[in-house]
C-alpha cells in the first residue's frame, strides 16, 4: 500500500510531550521505535502499529502520527503515554519482512510498554498494521493487560493479498473497526462482514466519504477514536 509520511524530530512536542527515541528488543532483533510520553496521571498506556513496510510505510505515517495525537496530545483529553515502532526490516529496525510474523514485533513492543509503565494498554493499528495488531492481541495469548483495539483502515484486500480474521469470532477484547466508507483497501460491505463475525464488544464506524488514509478526514478520524475509547474505558 502507498503510505504518506511525515517528519518527527526528537523534541518536546507541543502541548508538552517529551519524545524518546527507543530500541526494543525483538523477535527478529533491535526494533527502532519512539515514544511520547504522556501525563504524570495518565490511566493507560498506548502502541499504535504502521501500515505495509513494503508501499512505504513506517512509525512516521500520517495516519499514525494523528493516532498517537489523539492518545497524546492533552487537547484530545487523554494524555497517555504512546509508543510507534518500525516493523522488522522497516527503518534503523533489523530483520527482514516476513508478512505475519510481524504480530511479534507488536507483542515486543506491548511487553517493553507494560514493563515501562505498569499501566493497561491500549493497542492501535492502521492497515497493515491493524491486522499485525488484531493477531497479536487475539491469536497469543499474550494479551491479558490489553483493555481495548482498534483497527484504522482494516484490509480486505490489498496488493493481490486477501486477509481474513476467523479468529476475531473467538476474540473477546472490546474492538472499534474505524475506516472510511470509500477504503479501497476494505469495501464497506466487505468489512461489515468482517465485523459481523467478530465477538462482542464490538463496533464498527464507517466515515462518510473517507478513503484508506482518511484524506482531508484526519480529525475526524482522530474525534471518532477518542470517543470510543472515553466511551469504552473507565
Amino acid at each position: 500500500m502507498i503510505s504518506a509520511s511525515i517528519p518527527v524530530t526528537p523534541a518536546p512536542t507541543a502541548g508538552g510531550s517529551a519524545l524518546r527515541s527507543i530500541s526494543l528488543a525483538g523477535p527478529a532483533g533491535r526494533l527502532e521505535a519512539l515514544l511520547n510520553e504522556g501525563a504524570p496521571d495518565a490511566r493507560y498506556a498506548a502502541v499504535v502499529c504502521h501500515p505495509h513496510p513494503l508501499g512505504g510505510g513506517t512509525l512516521h505515517n500520517k495516519v499514525v502520527y494523528h493516532a498517537m495525537k489523539a492518545l497524546n496530545a492533552p487537547g484530545f483529553g487523554l494524555g497517555w503515554p504512546v509508543l510507534r515502532f518500525n516493523f522488522r526490516g522497516t527503518g534503523l529496525s533489523e530483520g527482514t519482512h516476513d508478512g505475519t510474523a510481524e504480530s511479534g514485533d507488536v507483542l515486543a513492543a506491548m511487553r517493553w510498554l507494560e514493563a515501562e509503565y505498569r499501566l493497561p494498554l491500549v493497542v492501535i493499528g492502521f492497515s497493515f498494521g491493524a491486522a499485525m495488531a488484531l493477531s497479536a492481541c487475539c491469536c497469543s495469548g499474550q494479551a491479558h493487560n490489553v483493555q481495548a483495539l482498534a483497527a484504522l483502515g482494516l484490509p480486505t484486500h490489498a496488493e493481490g493479498r486477501d486477509y481474513r480474521y476467523p479468529f476475531l469470532s473467538q476474540c473477546s477484547l472490546p474492538k472499534l473497526f474505524l475506516s472510511g466508507d470509500r477504503d479501497q483497501y476494505a469495501p464497506a460491505r466487505e468489512l461489515e462482514q468482517v465485523a459481523a463475525t467478530t465477538a462482542e464488544p464490538k463496533k464498527l464506524v464507517l466515515l462518510p466519504g473517507a478513503d484508506h488514509f482518511f484524506t482531508g478526514q484526519l480529525d475526524t478520524m482522530q474525534n471518532a477514536l477518542t470517543r470510543w475509547l472515553q466511551e469504552r474505558l473507565p
